[in-house]
C-alpha cells in the first residue's frame, strides 16, 4: 500500500489520442502488459530519456525515430526492458516497430518504442508481436486506465491524473499517466510518464514546456538514488482545442499552461515516490538559502540518498545526526557549517550548527512518527532553493529487489 492509500483514478480522454492494450504475457500474464497510444497525424510530440550511458535498446531507437520523423504511435511493454543486450537489443526494438508498422500501414520510424522490467533478459518478440494485433483492435480514447495499469512493473497502484483549464474561453485538458516504484533517481527512475494534451503548441516550445516542468518533478524525485537505464517522460499535444496555438514563451497563456503542466507532472511523481518499493514515509527535503540552485539541489539529495538517513526515517528515530553528517558531506564549493540551521517539521533541531537548546527528543519523536515528514535546511548563504521527494528505506524494499527475479 502506498504512503498515503490509493485514489481512484479520474481520467481524462484527449482527443486525437487513442490507446490499447493487450496480455502479450511477457513476463507475466495477470494483467495486459503490452500499450500502444495512436496519434493523429497534426499531434507534436517532445519527450525526455534517461542520462544513463548503458540506455536501453528502445530509448536509442526512440531518440533516432523522434529526430528522424513525427511520431504517430509509441509502442510500450512491461516486463522486460530490452537492455544490456548490446545489437541483439536495437535489432528487436527495430523488429517491434517494424511489426506494428505493417499493421497499422504506418512509416518504422513513426513508430517510438519504450520497455521497462528486467535487465539483461532477451524481450521475447514473438510473444510481444502476438500481442500487437489486440492492441490495435482495442484502441479507444476512453483506455487511459487500462494504459495506466499496462506499463506497471513492481508499483502496488496504478498512477494517473488529469486537469482542465479554460484559457480564452476554451477549456483545455491535460491527462497523464506514470509507472515507476524502484531504481527511482530520475536523470532525464525504473520511471516511464506519458503526458497528453489538446492544446496546440508548437514542437519547440513543447519541448521547452517538458523540460521545466520535468525539472521540478520527476527529476525532484528519488526512492533509492539509482538511475534506470529505460527513464523516458513524453509529452503529445494534438492541437484538437479549437484555440489558437501557444508558439512562444512571451504567449500570456505560456506561463498558465505551464503552471498546470508541472502541477500534473509533479502529482504523478510524488505518486511514484509514495509508491516506493516498501516505503511507509514520504520525506520532503527542502533546502533554502544556498549560494547556487546547483548547491541546493546537491545537499537535497545527498540527505536524500543516505541509507542512513533513510534506515532512521524507516525505523522513526529522530537521530538527526545522520541529517547533519549528510549535509555536510555534500559536493558543494562551501558550507558554514555555524550557520546551519535544519528543521524536522517546525521543530528546530539544529541552530547555527549545533544542536538546539530548545529542542527535546520527545518533540523529534512525534514528527518521526509520522507518514509524512519535512526536512528544512537553512544555508544562510544566498537565495536559491531547492526540494527533493524520497522515502524511507525499509526490510521490504531490500526484499523486494532481492526476489525481483525469483
Amino acid at each position: 500500500m502506498p504512503v498515503g492509500g490509493t485514489v481512484p483514478l479520474e481520467l481524462k480522454a484527449i482527443s486525437g489520442v487513442r490507446i490499447g492494450t493487450a496480455s502479450a504475457g511477457i513476463s507475466q500474464t495477470v494483467r495486459d502488459d503490452l500499450t500502444l497510444f495512436e496519434l493523429t497525424a497534426q499531434t507534436q510530440v517532445a519527450a525526455v530519456f534517461t542520462k544513463n550511458k548503458f540506455c536501453a535498446a528502445p530509448v536509442t531507437v526512440a531518440k533516432k525515430h523522434l529526430a528522424e520523423d513525427s511520431p504517430r504511435y509509441l509502442l510500450i511493454n512491461s516486463g522486460n526492458a530490452n537492455a544490456g543486450l548490446g545489437g541483439a537489443g536495437l535489432l528487436t526494438a527495430q523488429t517491434c516497430c517494424a511489426e506494428l508498422a505493417s499493421k497499422v500501414n504506418a512509416k518504422e520510424t513513426q513508430v517510438l518504442p519504450f520497455s521497462t522490467g528486467v535487465i539483461g533478459e532477451p524481450l521475447p518478440v514473438d510473444k510481444l508481436v502476438g500481442g500487437l494485433q489486440t492492441a490495435v483492435d482495442t484502441l479507444s480514447e476512453q483506455h487511459w486506465q487500462k494504459a495506466a495499469v499496462a506499463i506497471m512493473t513492481t508499483d502496488t497502484c496504478e498512477k494517473g491524473c488529469s486537469r482542465t483549464l479554460q484559457l480564452d474561453g476554451t477549456e483545455v485538458t491535460i491527462t497523464g499517466i506514470a509507472k515507476g516504484s524502484g531504481m527511482i533517481r530520475p536523470d532525464m527512475a525504473t520511471m516511464l510518464s506519458y503526458v497528453a494534451t489538446d492544446m496546440p503548441i508548437g514542437r519547440k516550445i513543447l519541448e521547452v514546456m517538458l523540460k521545466e516542468a520535468v525539472d521540478v518533478s520527476f527529476n525532484s524525485i528519488s526512492v533509492d538514488g539509482d538511475t534506470s537505464t529505460n527513464d523516458a517522460v513524453v509529452l503529445m499535444a494534438t492541437a484538437a482545442a479549437d484555440i489558437e496555438p501557444i508558439e512562444t514563451q512571451s504567449d500570456k497563456r505560456y506561463p498558465v499552461f505551464l503552471a498546470a503542466l508541472k502541477q500534473l507532472c509533479s502529482y504523478l511523481a510524488e505518486a511514484i515516490v509514495r509508491d516506493g518499493e516498501g516505503a511507509t514515509k514520504l520525506i520532503n527535503v527542502q533546502v533554502e538559502q544556498a549560494y547556487t540552485a546547483s548547491d541546493a539541489k546537491e545537499v537535497a539529495y545527498t540527505v536524500a540518498h543516505s541509507p542512513l538517513v533513510k534506515t532512521a526515517f524507516f525505523a522513526s528515530d529522530p537521530n538527526w545526526g545522520r541529517i547533519l553528517a549528510a549535509v555536510g558531506r555534500a559536493n558543494i564549493a562551501t558550507i558554514n557549517v555555524d550557520a546551519v540551521s535544519i528543521y524536522l517539521n517546525d521543530i528546530c533541531i539544529v541552530k547555527a550548527g549545533k544542536r538546539s537548546a530548545d529542542y527535546t527528543e520527545e518533540q523529534g519523536q512525534k514528527v518521526m512518527n509520522q507518514e509524512e515528514i519535512c526536512v528544512r535546511i537553512c544555508l544562510a548563504q544566498g537565495d536559491c532553493s531547492s526540494r527533493v521527494l524520497t522515502c524511507d528505506l525499509s526490510y521490504d524494499y531490500v526484499k523486494i529487489n532481492a526476489e525481483y527475479r525469483s
